[in-house]
């Protein structure tokens, strides 16, 4: 018999079912965890650097990598708020910043995006080295990365387990619905495009002639601005290529670990016709997905008790992983 994703059920504070009210509070409003952790910044070997925050080292415990969204970091509120449920649970721990999302300078010419996998490869190996035992989550665009980075390794993969929250599955698809008119188009464009802009104007400073400043300007599309400054400086020929090479549906067939994928169907990022359902066809693969939940929202609880329950299903899905091994 077929399998089929897992309608899972969350049950919204008042006044929270709406998609983007679930979305802005989860960013906006959810109180920063305080977890102790440790900078290390190492070299990619492509006369780059990358930042990677860990928790204090536990002796003989796995660990869990952690990967941000966009223009997301380490310190992100949904990034600290599972790092803090990681140490309370006694393992290891880490948070891999982005190329330009971390503390250090950003010196390549060529940007971090939803297809680049080669740093979460040079993370996740010592990170396996450091640990012995591995799992990765990543939310949003890192729930992409990841995915994509477990469909290249298959079998070969470095983590025992992954995890994906949110993940754009096609970022053709989630490059429209944030583009789309309207108000809260405008609010997510904004909020991404102003940070995207100011980094890609830092890069021609820096690299004079490897991208034309007055074109920054004029992107206030994400068509637009992975066209003219994700597509050139990463070595496609278009926005849509990049999209197509890159998109997580491409690969989700040869995850070979398993590997649990939360997603909301009333997600405003990700349109819900977009999240592969038939992703189960793989038995590596739980996919759960929620009525409500918003873009890394997945808000439960109480107004004055909030749960983050796509956080807590990824702990119980981890520690049945870990339990196995």
């Amino acid at each position: 018999m077929a399998r089929r994703p897992v309608s899972a059920e969350l049950a919204p504070p008042p006044g929270l079912a709406d998609p983007h009210a679930q979305t802005v509070w989860a960013t906006g409003f959810r109180f920063p965890r305080r977890v102790p952790l440790r900078l290390e910044t190492w070299d990619t070997g492509d006369g780059d650097v990358v930042d990677v925050e860990f928790l204090p080292d536990r002796a003989g415990a796995p660990g869990v990598l952690v990967l941000h969204g966009l223009e997301g970091s380490s310190k992100s509120v949904y990034v600290r708020g599972l790092l803090a449920a990681i140490h309370a649970k006694g393992w290891n721990g880490a948070a891999l910043n982005f190329r330009s999302c971390g503390p250090s300078p950003h010196k390549h010419p060529h940007t971090y995006h939803s297809g680049f996998t080669d740093d979460l490869q040079l993370v996740a190996m010592r990170a396996k080295e450091r640990w012995g035992r591995l799992a990765v989550a990543g939310f949003s665009l890192g729930g992409n990365v990841t995915l994509k980075w477990l469909g290249e390794q298959g079998a070969n993969a470095p983590a025992m387990a992954g995890v994906g929250i949110s993940v754009p599955f096609d970022l053709g698809a989630a490059a429209k619905a944030i583009d789309s008119p309207g108000f809260w188009g405008w609010v997510y464009r904004e909020r991404f495009l102003r940070s995207l802009r100011r980094k890609a104007l830092r890069t021609c400073a820096a690299h004079p002639g490897v991208l034309e400043p007055s074109e920054i300007r004029r992107a206030t599309s994400f068509a637009a601005f992975d066209d003219i400054v994700t597509a050139r400086l990463n070595g496609f020929a278009s926005a849509t290529e990049y999209w197509t090479r890159c998109s997580s549906s491409g690969f989700l067939d040869r995850i070979r670990v398993p590997t649990l994928i939360v997603s909301a169907d009333d997600d405003p990022i990700v349109p819900g016709e977009t999240i592969p359902r038939e992703a189960v066809a793989n038995p590596a693969i739980d996919l759960k997905i929620t009525a409500h939940g918003g873009h890394v929202g997945f808000v439960g609880g109480s107004w004055l008790r909030p749960r983050y329950v796509a956080e807590e299903w990824a702990m119980e899905f981890l520690a049945r992983r870990f339990a196995d091994s």
